[in-house]
This record gives structure tokens, sequence and C-alpha cells, in this order.
């Protein structure tokens, strides 16, 4: 018990040493104040997986009144430019080629007959550099050509119905949970808190035990009776309360400005937090426990945000990765950070949802504080 507390003290002296630097450090500040705001509005206005202005062409070989309210009709969705008329396929496929174009509808001379009959179709040609939006592309035309309707153009005869086509064999509904509207707005905003803590804890500590050797105060620091552990942790403890700082304001800032609030439990979102941001404040130490120099701790800070951000499932699903890729992401804290955030978000879910990310992430910070521990061992002359 006496040396629970004596640690304890100890902790919280280097805390209140810590805490007193980053109370002055104004540029700290401003930093923590000014970045969730770029990126709240950068998730919620500037990232978007929705095309926009889409740039097509028309391969119009039936030249009738169908064919050209059909290209009508998949203009006026609203995600696409005024089409290109090409006269050829192959000079559609040339542009194509070029990049000038995502999408070429081409429809052919017997259009209008084979509505008559029921069995028309159209061909769409995609440019799948880029396969998200391609899919997306693609997806709005078939929706838009699934949707016309043949009759209207029909000839129409006195006291005579018009023709309609014969209904598929499979009359396919979906429903999309969670999501309904499936709103890229929804997907980004989740885990703002998880990039923004990721962004804080690995920048701010990877420069912090690197910078103390550079000014020559760590060898005080550990001159002091504690131990390299009692200082690692007395270093956390300011950040940790900055963190949840930063994770309200993520939250406020998401619901106030577009209405996106988490519909799950409050509880189970501030306990999840803390080992994540141990973990990510661990990594930030294990980096300036290695670095020996400043510009050797910030390189290596980009070296583990990037893949953080690539490989965690915060810009790209991670289901879709490679068998391989997706288990190299299970190391990284965001990963599961942003399993749970999703889960209470999106899913309303509770603690029992979030425990098995909740358990990884604090052996991700065992494991860390271990390699700490034994790097940061006195080594006084």
């Amino acid at each position: 018990m006496i040396r629970l507390r004596r640690m304890l003290a100890n902790v919280g002296a280097v805390a209140y040493r810590e805490a007193t630097v980053l109370r002055h450090d104004r540029g700290f500040l401003s930093t923590v104040l000014a970045q969730p705001i770029v990126m709240l509005l950068l998730f919620g206005l500037g990232l978007s997986n929705t095309p926009a202005n889409v740039p097509w062409a028309v391969v119009d070989r039936s030249q009738s009144g169908p064919s050209r309210r059909l290209v009508e009709e998949i203009r006026t969705t609203g995600y696409f430019l005024a089409p290109t008329p090409v006269d050829g396929y192959e000079r559609a496929r040339a542009m194509l080629e070029r990049g000038d174009l995502v999408a070429v509808v081409v429809i052919p001379r017997d259009f209008r007959r084979a509505l008559l009959r029921g069995d028309a179709a159209v061909q769409v040609l995609l440019d799948g550099s880029d396969p998200l939006s391609s899919a997306r592309v693609g997806a709005y035309v078939a929706q838009a050509v699934q949707a016309f309707a043949p009759a209207r153009d029909a000839p129409v005869r006195a006291r005579e119905p018009e023709p309609r086509p014969p209904a598929g064999p499979i009359d396919v509904r979906q429903r999309f949970r969670y999501n309904p509207t499936l709103a890229d707005r929804d997907f980004f905003l989740a885990t703002l808190a998880g990039v923004l803590l990721t962004n804080l804890c690995l920048s701010v500590t990877a420069l912090g035990i690197v910078g103390e050797r550079e000014s020559g105060t760590f060898e005080q620091v550990l001159s002091l009776p504690t131990t390299p552990l009692e200082i690692v942790l007395g270093k956390l403890v300011p950040l940790v309360v900055v963190s949840y700082v930063l994770l309200a304001i993520a939250i406020l800032g998401a619901g106030l400005a577009f209405g996106i609030w988490p519909r799950g439990s409050l509880v189970a979102l501030g306990i999840v937090t803390l080992p994540f941001v141990l973990a990510s404040l661990a990594i930030g130490v294990f980096v300036s426990a290695f670095a020996r120099s400043s510009v050797q701790a910030v390189f290596l800070t980009v070296f583990f945000i990037l893949p953080s951000f690539v490989l965690s499932g915060v810009m790209f699903s991670y289901e879709l990765m490679p068998p391989a890729i997706r288990v190299a992401g299970t190391v990284l804290p965001l990963r599961w950070y942003q399993i749970a955030l999703r889960r209470i978000f999106a899913r309303g879910g509770d603690l029992g949802d979030v425990v098995v990310p909740m358990l990884a992430m604090l052996a991700i910070f065992a494991v860390l504080l271990a390699a700490i521990r034994w790097r940061l061992k006195p080594r006084l002359a």
C-alpha cells in the first residue's frame, strides 16, 4: 500500500510538471482547438464517395424518342454533366481510355422495338481505374435505366392499352440498415474522434522525450526518485485529459453541425476511449524513446500515422482488404477504435459490443508499456 501511494505521488508530480508545460504552450493549445474545426469541416463537407459532375458520353444508335428520353432521365439524376454525343463506338472507347470520360452509354439500333417486346438492353462502359467511383456511377446509371418507363413513348391506339414489358422473374427489394441513405458524411464523422486523437497522441508524445534529450532536461528527470514507468505514466496523464476534451469537441461538433449523434451508450464510448488513448500515447512515447533527434521522431511518427489511416478502416473498409493486409492492421489501435466507434455511433451499441476492441487495445498498450520500460532504463553517467 505504501509503495502504491509512493508510485501515485510520483506519477502525480510528473503529471503536474507536464500539465504546467502544456498550459503555457500556446501552439499546442491552438492546435488542439483548431484541428477539430478543420477536420469537422473536411469530414462533414469535403470528403465524399458520392460522384458529382461525372463526364459521360452517349452512343445513340437508335436516335428515337425513347432513347433521347432515357438519356435525359440519366442526366437528371443530378450526378452527371451534360452528355457528350459520340457518333462511333471506337471513338467513345478512345475517349474513355484517355480519361476524358467516366462512363459511356451505348444504345442499340433496335432499342425502340425492343422496348415494345420487353427485352431492351443498353451497354455501359465504365472507367475502372477508380473502382469505388465507377461502381457507384454504374449503379446510378443502372438505377435510372431500370426506372425508365417505356410505355409512355409507345404509340397509343384508340381503345387499346399501351404495351407493357413482362415483369422479371425475380423481384429484388433492398433495405439498408444503420445508414439507410448511404450517406458518406455518416461514415466519415463516426470515426472523426479516432482521427483527431491519433494525430494528437502520436504527434505530441513522439517529440516529448527526444525534445527533453535535446534540451538536456531528460537527465534531470531521471535523477528524480522516480522509475521510468512512473515518468511515462506521469507524462500521459495530462494528455489523457486533453484527449477527452477533444473527444467532447468532436461529438458536439458532429452533433450540432450535422445532426450526427452517437446512437449507443456514451458511457461505453468514454470507457473504450481510454485504452485507445493510452495505446496511441504509448506509440508516441515508444517512438520518442527510440528516436535520437526531433527530425527522426517526426519521420517515425508519420510512419505510424499514415498506415493507421489507410489500414484501420477509417477511410476505406478494411473488410475488403487482402487477408494479409487486413491482419497487419490489427496491431494498430485505430483499427479497433474505429470498430468500437461505428458500433456505438451507427449500431447503437453498448459496453458489451465493444469488449473485444477494448481488450485488444489494452493488450497493445501493455506490450508497448513493457517495451518502453525496457528502453527507458536509467543510463546516467
